[in-house]
């Protein structure tokens, strides 16, 4: 169980030293498959978007320290307090412990899982028992955040501003009880009603079991703070061992939950949840020597997958810059077509077929009807299958840390990205391995698609790094081109559907490998370049290509690629401190500007890679097994990375990321494979 320690006034100053910002690795994360919450280290809610993952956001100071609203429940400010966040055991529920001399609170922030509706109105009378089924979508939807004393006594600040629509919205607040005590009848307690959205706050009071002549009582006040468009509540409480408070956001529904069911589920709900999450992870068949951080990994992504449709996004937040005080801001809350083959892999491999099942679903249902009339396909999607994600700059908000323009939406929706169909035909040729057949309907779109890619060899695109410039003859696309035929010959043989083309498919697939042998390997460098186009720069993305299977992961060619990938940027490498660069920025023009930190994803191929070579050269064993320890020890105190790690070592860009959960469930699976296999 992974711990961070840190005194309450040292995390004020961090806020202070960072002009009013937490660090990008000080937060977990917490979600019920819909949205998601982050909270941070000083136990403060700092994002969430309301009630979906690409819904505007209600707190968002992670982006803006003024405007962007916050939950906060901390010490009050004259008690100095050692802060501890971890992950209780096998869940997602979040647990954040205040320790002091004088008394010690835990924090706890999750989204319910609901029980089965008979476990959790047992003994209600039959009107609650219908009230209580028609709850139950809605239970979900619940930001429950309890505080409980579980030494001596503790004085505790909560402070709640919401901030609607990416705070562009002005609301009305409006304080239901003067006083919360643990013998009211009601719990709604405050309601934030904007134009699009109404939320409601309930507080529920637990005095403990001893008959103490004094009980926590709970009173908000209403607060007008500089640049916010409307008011928020803060209150102060005081408890003693055993006392708890809950306080819950969720929607304002004219039908509230009785007082005896909303304390009924919070008794219950902690238990169940935790009890939903065990029995999901204990799915995970991976049973290696980084188990922790794997089953770790699994649950981040699960909290990141859309449960009505089956999406995964590729992280839960917008506009984390990759460079602080630089432009590379972008949205990631949308499912790309790109991470298609890695997540039905891993997710099949390692136990998770229901996951996997809905996420193919997912991705034919919108590959059979989302194709352009041409027969490409769009690299993107929302949530909920749609491919109209405009991109769109919030100007009035300041950016985390100054690092401005704050987008949402993503532009790259219209790329031409041709690395997709490979990727996406590798994920559906796995899935047939590994899981269902897929059906006659799903194969004639895959042959109407190759026989579009057909169409598209000689033509450049943007690529896997979504550049915002000219289109290139990039290697990693071609090499996924490769794939993509390859897959399609391999599928048909092995399911022996008609197929046309065959003929055409395979003179596609030879004549590219002949040509990225020829166009994309500098004999001078004696490696692998970026594109046809830069003969001189290097990129990691071709770490990729052992495995897909492009290449041996012996081959030379390959070896001396990677041996230069591994040498520090100064010596003409991309890795340094054991981490690994996209490509040098200021060699290799993007049409983006400004710098970049390392990337969580390449490090990963990197110790993949080594592994692959180790089984032929075990020399690259060691140093797989140091790289992937290495990158280890850049992940935040709850095993969460980001997409990037910048040169002094912190987290950098969306957080967190599913690329880099996802390629480091893939180098440890197969470090542990290869390691048996040597011995």
């Amino acid at each position: 169980m992974s711990t961070a320690g840190a005194t309450q006034s040292a995390e004020a100053q961090m806020r202070r030293r960072c002009g009013g910002y937490l660090p990008i690795e000080s937060y977990g994360l917490i979600g019920n498959m819909r949205t998601c919450a982050l909270v941070g280290m000083d136990g403060s809610v700092d994002f969430m978007c309301w009630p979906e993952f690409d819904s505007p956001s209600v707190f968002c100071r992670l982006l803006d320290k003024d405007k962007g609203g916050y939950f906060i429940i901390h010490p009050s400010a004259h008690l100095g307090c050692t802060t501890k966040q971890q992950y209780l055991p096998s869940s997602n529920i979040l647990q954040t412990r205040y320790i002091h001399e004088d008394g010690v609170v835990d924090l706890v922030d999750f989204f319910p899982r609901p029980m089965k509706t008979q476990t959790v109105i047992k003994g209600l009378k039959a009107s609650a028992y219908r009230e209580m089924t028609s709850v139950q979508e809605e239970l979900k939807q619940w930001l429950v955040r309890r505080v409980e004393c579980i030494r001596g006594k503790f004085s505790l600040d909560v402070e709640i501003f919401p901030a609607f629509e990416y705070a562009t919205e002005p609301h009305t607040t409006t304080i239901l009880q003067e006083e919360n005590i643990p013998f009211a009848t009601e719990s709604k307690t405050v309601t934030f009603h904007s134009k699009n959205v109404k939320l409601q706050l309930d507080v529920s009071i637990d005095r403990g079991e001893e008959e103490y002549h004094s009980y926590p009582t709970v009173r908000f006040r209403k607060v007008k703070k500089p640049g916010m468009l409307g008011e928020g509540v803060v209150a102060s409480i005081d408890l003693l061992e055993g006392q708890a408070v809950s306080f819950i956001i969720r929607n304002d529904i004219p039908n509230h939950v009785t007082e005896q069911i909303t304390n009924m589920v919070l008794d219950t709900q902690q238990h169940g949840t935790q009890t939903y999450w065990y029995n999901w992870i204990s799915k995970c068949k991976y049973k290696g020597r980084w188990r922790e951080v794997v089953q770790r990994s699994f649950m981040i992504l699960k909290l990141m997958t859309y449960e009505p449709t089956g999406a995964i996004i590729a992280a839960p937040t917008f506009s984390i810059p990759e460079d602080i005080g630089g432009v590379r801001n972008w949205d990631y809350r949308f499912s790309w077509v790109r991470d298609a083959s890695f997540t039905i892999y891993i997710l099949l491999r390692l136990g998770f077929t229901e996951e996997a099942d809905a996420y193919m679903k997912f991705i034919s249902d919108q590959f059979c009807r989302s194709r352009f009339a041409n027969g490409g396909l769009p690299i993107m999607f929302t949530i909920r299958g749609e491919t109209d994600i405009p991109e769109r700059e919030l100007t009035h908000l300041d950016g985390y840390r100054g690092s401005k323009p704050v987008r949402v939406g993503n532009g790259a929706a219209f790329h031409q990205q041709f690395d997709i169909y490979g990727e996406l035909m590798d994920g559906i040729y796995l899935y047939n391995k590994y899981g269902k057949p897929i059906h006659w309907d799903l194969w004639c779109s895959i042959r109407e698609m190759l026989d579009y890619v057909l169409t598209i060899l000689d033509d450049p695109d943007m690529s896997i790094w979504e550049v915002r410039n000219n289109k290139q003859h990039f290697t990693y696309s071609k090499i996924m081109l490769w794939v993509a035929f390859d897959r399609g010959l391999r599928l048909a043989e092995k399911r022996n559907f008609p197929c046309p083309n065959r003929a055409k498919w395979l003179v596609a697939r030879d004549s590219l490998y002949e040509e990225i042998m020829e166009k994309s390997y500098n004999k001078e460098m004696k490696c692998f370049v970026q594109s046809y186009e830069n003969q001189t720069i290097l990129d990691s993305s071709i770490l990729i290509a052992p495995l897909v299977f492009f290449i041996a992961p012996n081959d030379p060619r390959f070896l001396n690629t990677m041996d230069r990938i591994m040498l520090p940027p100064e010596k003409g490498g991309l890795t340094s401190t054991g981490l690994v660069y996209r490509y040098d920025t200021e060699q290799s023009e993007d049409g983006v500007g400004g710098r970049e930190g390392a990337f969580s994803m390449c490090t990963f191929w990197l110790v993949e890679a080594l592994t692959r070579a180790s089984v032929y050269e075990p020399k690259y064993m060691v140093r797989a097994i140091n790289l992937f320890e290495n990158m280890l020890s850049f992940s935040n105190h709850l095993m969460m990375f980001s997409e990037e790690i910048s040169r002094s070592g912190e987290q950098l860009g969306n957080t967190p990321q599913a690329f880099s959960h996802l390629a480091l469930i893939s180098a440890a699976f197969n470090l542990d494979r290869v390691c048996e296999f040597n011995h």
